[in-house]
């Protein structure tokens, strides 16, 4: 839907999340995850990749307690990238969680479809391969390198190796795609097929793909964890980046309560815009009408919303900018006054896999009645509520998700409590 669209939503299919699975740098499944999320916990650090000391950056979110030879087949591992195999990890993780095996669908397994988002691809695997060309010839290069690099590879094994025969799409649309892929989960759901597996994992702290990341001016090359992400503060130097992300189980709601599922929460609306590369004072504009767009879809008013869930760039315009959205697209008063998240500057910023993160960190918010803080900020700069150094209890019923992308992507979630 795009900002300007009318209201519409067929509610006789409401979309809901029941399983959460997530690979992060602050945790490997949804239940350590949301600990150190709810705790405030920072995990940034130096990197420590091999081939990546002589880079200018320095400081990452690292997902480093995950084996995916415990997790995924062999045959799966050696035809993708490290992006894959969070998503394929995740992916089961979220299935458990939603109680949805294979009985549930193997008579109808074109009920089930997968949408994943991706922002750069498996910058590992190619390098790798392409080193081995360089180095010791064609004949040295497998075969799995024509589609292991590629976007969609994601949600292809996905669909392959769960047997999902349903709807299979890939979200290319900046870092925003993260959310964007709900929004189709959702319409998905509307038109009619039962399940999608649906979100975003990246890989980017390859040394070939560090470098790519290197043209980015809002990249900070801050070399002290404590200082590198630091959004919304007059010391903003650019964000940490980190690998990790997130898979959902996105469900019709008649289905999920059918089978027993946890219903976690309610996609309610979305919206986006787009308003250029690097044109963070035009972001003010776009953002503000995304949030308003997912907001009529969602038939919620401003002053329902009981939680941002921010974009938090960490570029001082850019950072401005979302402050002033919020109080133009919800009023001055509630703009100023909603509480305001941003956990990922504990881990990092992982592209289209924060986006699916946040959506994870909103829905267990919604659950468990807890805003979590947001790490290593202190001293805010702009007129907003940030939640900081420790978690805010409250019982929120209405969270709202933000994203931008480097391209100039802008994009809004509205997720709500389950309705009774």
């Amino acid at each position: 839907m795009s900002a300007d669209e009318p209201a519409h939503r067929d509610r006789d299919r409401t979309a809901v999340i029941t399983g959460i699975g997530v690979v992060a740098p602050n945790g490997v499944g949804a239940g350590a995850f949301w600990k150190a999320t709810q705790a405030g916990t920072s995990v940034l650090d130096r990197i420590t990749r091999k081939g990546c000391e002589h880079l200018p950056l320095r400081i990452a979110g690292e997902v480093r307690d995950f084996d995916p030879h415990g997790l995924v087949e062999e045959r799966y591992l050696v035809q993708t990238d490290r992006f894959t195999h969070f998503s394929l990890a995740a992916a089961d993780m979220a299935l458990e969680q939603a109680l949805l095996g294979t009985a549930d669908y193997e008579n109808d397994s074109y009920s089930v479809g997968v949408i994943t988002a991706a922002g750069s691809g498996g910058g590992e695997f190619g390098q790798r391969e392409l080193q081995q060309l360089w180095g010791q010839g064609p004949t040295y290069v497998g075969p799995y390198q024509s589609i292991a690099w590629f976007y969609a590879a994601t949600s292809g094994q996905i669909s392959i190796r769960g047997g999902f025969r349903g709807p299979c799409q890939v979200v290319a649309s900046d870092e925003a795609g993260g959310l964007d892929a709900f929004s189709q989960a959702a319409r998905t759901i509307r038109r009619g097929t039962g399940t999608v597996l649906v979100g975003a994992a990246e890989a980017p702290l390859a040394p070939y793909s560090m470098v790519c990341q290197l043209g980015y001016p809002e990249l900070s090359t801050h070399p002290d964890p404590t200082r590198a992400y630091r959004p919304f503060t007059a010391s903003a130097c650019g964000f940490a980046p980190a690998e990790g992300g997130a898979v959902l189980i996105v469900e019709d709601r008649e289905r999920a309560a059918a089978r027993g599922a946890p219903i976690r929460a309610e996609i309610a609306g979305h919206a986006a815009t787009f308003t250029g590369a690097g044109q963070w004072k035009a972001s003010r504009e776009g953002l503000a009408r995304a949030i308003g767009g997912a907001l009529r879809q969602a038939g919620c008013a401003p002053e329902e919303v009981d939680v941002v869930f921010a974009d938090a760039l960490g570029v001082l315009e850019a950072d401005r900018a979302e402050a002033l959205a919020l109080t133009d697209a919800l009023g001055a008063a509630h703009g100023r006054s909603v509480p305001v998240t941003a956990p990922k500057t504990g881990t990092g910023r992982a592209y289209c896999g924060s986006a699916a993160l946040d959506v994870a960190a909103a829905a267990l918010t919604l659950e468990h009645g807890l805003v979590p803080p947001t790490p290593n900020v202190f001293d805010v700069c702009h007129d907003l509520n940030l939640v900081t150094g420790r978690a805010l209890t409250a019982r929120p019923r209405t969270a709202l998700v933000l994203s931008r992308g480097l391209m100039g992507s802008n994009s809004a979630l509205v997720l709500r409590t389950p309705s009774r």
